[in-house]
C-alpha cells in the first residue's frame, strides 16, 4: 500500500523566537522552569506529556509517552508500574532519555540521565492524591502483560472496587515514582531555514554545568 500524502512537502517554517547564550540561565533546571512557565501560560494541552526512552541491557530501545508529575532541583519525576516494560528495562539499564515538544512555542527539550526510584513515602503521598479510579486502575492492570481480552481488566476493576469499598486504597508495592537525574539537557528553539538554535548543558568532571551550542 502506498501512502498518498506528500510527506516530503509537509513542513513548517519556525520563526517565533531565538535562543542565545546571553538569554539562558546557568542551571538547566532553572532554564527548564523558565520555559515551563511560558508553556503553562500558552495553554498547551497536556503540557506535561513527554516521551520516555529506555533500553534493555542489550541496548534495544523502547519509547512511549508518560506524564511529568514533579520538577525538582535534581531532576524530573514520573510514576508507573514497576513491573511494566519500562520498569523492567529501567531495572536492567538505569538510564533514560526524555523529550518534551511544545509545537505552539516551536520548542523542544531533551534530557538524558540516570534514573532511580523515589522513596516509598513520596510515592504514597502522590498515590493518595490520585482519583479513586486511577488508584483502582493501578491495582487492576498488570501493565504490559498480554491479557485475553478487555473483560479481564473489567473483572479486576470490579474485584478491587469491592475489596477496597469504603476503605483506604493503599499504593501497590509494584507501583511508584522514578526520578531522572540529568547529565545532559538540550534546549531547542525552531528558527527559519532549519537553522535552529540548540543549546546543550553538560555536566563536567567537577559536577558543573557547561553550556555548548550545537549545530542544527
Amino acid at each position: 500500500m502506498q501512502i498518498t500524502t506528500d510527506l516530503a512537502g509537509i513542513r513548517k517554517e519556525y520563526r517565533l523566537q531565538s535562543l542565545l547564550e546571553k538569554d539562558v540561565e546557568a542551571d538547566p533546571i532553572v532554564q527548564f522552569e523558565k520555559w515551563w512557565k511560558q508553556a503553562i501560560a500558552s495553554d498547551i494541552e497536556e503540557v506535561n506529556a513527554m516521551t520516555l526512552a529506555t533500553c534493555t541491557h542489550e541496548g534495544k530501545p523502547s519509547a512511549r509517552i508518560v506524564l511529568l508529575k514533579e520538577i525538582r532541583k535534581d531532576g524530573f519525576i514520573f510514576f508507573t508500574n514497576y513491573n511494566s516494560k519500562k520498569g523492567t528495562q529501567l531495572h536492567q539499564n538505569p538510564f533514560a532519555s526524555l523529550v518534551f515538544f511544545w509545537k505552539e512555542l516551536e520548542r523542544q527539550i531533551r534530557v538524558e540521565g540516570e534514573i532511580e526510584k523515589i522513596s516509598g513515602k513520596e510515592s504514597d503521598e502522590y498515590f493518595s492524591k490520585r482519583p479513586i479510579q486511577s488508584r483502582i486502575g493501578a491495582w487492576s492492570s498488570p501493565q504490559s502483560e498480554v491479557i485475553k481480552n478487555r473483560e479481564v481488566l473489567e473483572a479486576n476493576v470490579s474485584y478491587y472496587n469491592e475489596r477496597f469499598k469504603s476503605q483506604h486504597i493503599p499504593r501497590p508495592q509494584h507501583w511508584g515514582g522514578y526520578i531522572v537525574k540529568p547529565t545532559l539537557v538540550e534546549f531547542w528553539q525552531g528558527r527559519p531555514g532549519r537553522l535552529h538554535d540548540r543549546l546543550q548543558y553538560v555536566r563536567n568532571e567537577k559536577n558543573l554545568w557547561i553550556i555548548e551550542r550545537l549545530a542544527p
